[in-house]
């Protein structure tokens, strides 16, 4: 079976995902996933994803237009990652008015 993987630390991974999460900006974060994937076989992350190389290439190689949520988890999850949900660090304080 082919590797998925590339020598790519997953705390590095996690880290700039993490920080593009961060910004939520979608396309932003679609460009992380996509640079991201740099240092997998897009083959075998399609594979393990149960997607198509093309759509994994129309999500989050291009620009042209966002993925669904479940194209965004399953290759997280072919890459060994998992999305998880916290509170934000700094809470933006609600207007007086």
């Amino acid at each position: 079976m082919p590797k998925a993987r590339r020598a790519v630390p997953a705390s590095k991974l996690s880290a700039e995902l993490n920080e593009a999460f961060a910004s939520a900006d979608a396309r932003a974060i679609c460009g992380a996933i996509g640079d991201a994937l740099g240092g997998f076989n897009i083959s075998e992350i399609a594979r393990q994803a149960g997607l198509h190389r093309p759509t994994i290439h129309r999500a989050f190689l291009s620009n042209d237009k966002l993925p669904n949520f479940t194209t965004v988890l399953a290759v997280l999850t072919a890459m060994g990652l998992q999305l998880q949900v916290l509170p934000r660090r700094h809470r933006e304080k609600p207007e007086e008015g």
